[in-house]
């Protein structure tokens, strides 16, 4: 009897560890749906965004404007146009490669690695936040947890753990609304489970055709005070960039 206890019991934790490291490392039929619609409102061929960050201070807070190009998953270009002491500010990415210019030293330099986890500008938004631009759907395997409702909206509680190493946040538990397909919140976990940042999406829009938020709410939950503000001031779905924009050269121009 002892024998066929144990033998039931080492049966059962291998169907739960099975079962878990199943769910971990696919996506169920419904929930890969749900997150390719998520990216078909978030994501385009091209996107030019004119947008405002707002970094909440202990004391004040400091309003930085800038307008970015962004083709594809790879390429974007970003000039900081206000105020005067960022102005003329510019990034670079191509691949996994950032160059920031700045005018005050006029030197480009290109940062990788660690150095890319640093704050942007003092806000709660680090240079990897900036850089990620992939879809979900295809960097994540996706579970819906449950249906819930936040803010009177019906919601997907879901679930997305990253396909491999090459991600900014291991983890996601993300809000989706099941009307419009947009994300409401979401939480960013590094692989070891510790959570980092918490962002909440509103003022959604419908632009071009897409549901779009056009405020969001980045909280580093590591620091202190009320997290930074992304405002989209202006938005372009789809429309042909010029290549020089995505040049090293267009940092000095």
């Amino acid at each position: 009897m002892k024998y066929t206890f144990m033998k039931n019991l080492l049966f059962f934790l291998f169907t739960i560890t099975s079962t878990s490291l199943f769910s971990q490392n696919s996506s169920s039929n419904e929930a890969l749906e749900v997150l390719k619609k998520v990216d078909k409102n978030m994501f385009s061929e091209t996107q030019i965004v004119t947008s405002e960050m707002i970094v909440y201070g202990k004391r004040k807070s400091r309003t930085i404007r800038s307008k970015g190009y962004s083709e594809g998953e790879f390429k974007n270009f970003t000039e900081y146009i206000y105020p005067d002491r960022e102005k003329g500010t510019k990034m670079l990415k191509l691949d996994d490669r950032l160059w920031i210019y700045s005018p005050s030293t006029d030197r480009i330099i290109q940062l990788s690695g660690h150095l890319l986890r640093q704050s942007v500008m003092g806000s709660d938004l680090s240079y990897e936040d900036m850089m990620e631009e992939r879809k979900l759907s295809e960097i994540y395997f996706c579970n819906i947890l449950s249906e819930e409702v936040y803010k009177d909206r019906p919601v997907w509680k879901m679930e997305l753990i990253a396909k491999n190493d090459n991600v900014s946040y291991f983890r996601r538990i993300v809000l989706i609304d099941k009307l419009q397909f947009v994300p409401l919140k979401s939480e960013l976990y590094a692989k070891s489970g510790e959570l980092l940042k918490k962002t909440v999406f509103s003022e959604i829009k419908k632009i071009e055709g897409k549901w779009y938020p056009t405020k969001m709410n980045y909280k580093d939950v590591l620091k202190d005070g009320k997290g930074t503000d992304f405002l989209i001031l202006d938005v372009v779905f789809n429309k042909k960039i010029p290549d020089a924009y995505f040049l090293k050269s267009s940092l000095k121009k």
